[in-house]
């Protein structure tokens, strides 16, 4: 199911009583979901993602704009009525009730002609059970099961009466690293097999990125930038989203381009052909950096962490808007790294320009 956002937004009372400011949480978002595709919505904490999760779901009406599922406008139906499955950071599942009771509760509710019979029910509560692989647990109470647990009976709840779209909020977030991990792959595994249409929001852009076919990267209720992960990762539109992506992240500097080239502090580090003279932040993903005796690029070594396939030299530069530089190279070349500085050269390929001002992405001839 295809589902479009037409100018959706979503405006709040303040509780400020000295003013009627409002607080815009949607602003404008227009966006059409493909059908069968698995979106995340990723942002940090109060940009607006769960509010537009809501407002797809019905739970919330936006103050303008239109939802649509396929050519249908749902903006004026009620959650029940729209054919959507959720499912929420907390699990809501039902205390007293058995996995199968909780798995069959959204279709007992239906009614009339969209009721199936007790041998209907029956037979999509087991295959909801098995999709999510928790079929030999269905007498158990949710107490008697752990987090992760818990979450599949979640998901096949959402599942069971077959949506038209799943909508995810948060849910890995109360389950421990490793069950995030197996989780998040049970989630594309599932999505894949039943293909619903499936919107995922997440503050965690580690998760976002691994199982998403595109990510929405949101700020202030605003979108940033839509496409593929690895496409938004490798081509950042702009400061906020090169920041927000990447673990660790990005390193930014202070830097100026003259006479098309870059310099960083004293450095001059890059050729950058096609950008005017000018102040800009300096961008430089932490696999951007080799080690190079000669490079062009002198920072101050403060360490070397070794990370088994990896290592990360962390160091210093005058032009450095953070504390430490942290640049990861292959173990093996560990070894090479000297004492007291060190020296870089650059791929400049995960090299990004973005203006003083604006924060907006320059762009530069690569070789």
């Amino acid at each position: 199911m295809k589902v479009v956002l037409d100018h959706l937004t979503k405006k709040f009372p303040s509780r400020n009583k000295k003013t009627d400011d409002e607080v815009i949480a949607v602003n404008d978002f227009c966006f059409e979901i493909p059908d069968g595709k698995l979106i995340g919505l990723l942002g940090p904490s109060g940009c607006g993602k769960s509010t537009a999760l809501n407002l797809i779901s019905g739970l919330l009406k936006p103050t303008d704009g239109r939802v649509f599922f396929g050519d249908d406008d749902v903006t004026d139906l009620p959650p029940e009525l729209r054919g959507v499955g959720l499912v929420f950071q907390n699990y809501a599942l039902y205390p007293h009730l058995t996995v199968r009771e909780n798995i069959r509760f959204p279709l007992e509710n239906l009614k009339g002609a969209d009721r199936p019979s007790k041998e209907e029910m029956e037979r999509r509560v087991k295959e909801a059970a098995d999709l999510v692989q928790i079929g030999q647990l269905l007498e158990r109470k949710p107490s008697e099961m752990s987090g992760g647990q818990q979450q599949r009976v979640a998901i096949a709840r959402a599942v069971v009466k077959m949506p038209k779209v799943l909508l995810l909020d948060e849910p890995l977030s109360n389950l421990d690293a490793r069950l995030r991990l197996q989780t998040r792959e049970e989630i594309r595994r599932i999505q894949r097999e039943t293909g619903i249409t499936t919107v995922f929001v997440t503050h965690d852009q580690e998760e976002a990125m691994s199982i998403s076919d595109l990510i929405v990267v949101m700020k202030d209720g605003k979108i940033h930038q839509i496409d593929r992960p690895q496409a938004v990762y490798d081509d950042p539109i702009d400061l906020f989203v090169a920041k927000f992506l990447g673990t660790p992240p990005i390193n930014v500097f202070e830097g100026r381009v003259k006479g098309e080239r870059l310099y960083v502090g004293e450095d001059c580090v890059l050729e950058t052909r096609g950008v005017d003279d000018r102040d800009v932040w300096v961008g430089i993903r932490p696999e951007a950096f080799t080690l190079d005796a000669a490079g062009p690029m002198r920072c101050g070594l403060v360490g070397v962490e070794v990370m088994g396939r990896d290592s990360t030299v962390i160091a210093t530069h005058p032009a450095f808007t953070g504390t430490n530089i942290r640049a990861i190279i292959p173990a093996e070349c560990a070894r090479e790294v000297g004492e007291g500085a060190v020296r870089f050269s650059l791929k400049d390929f995960k090299v990004h320009l973005f203006d003083r001002q604006t924060e907006a992405r320059l762009r530069f001839e690569v070789k």
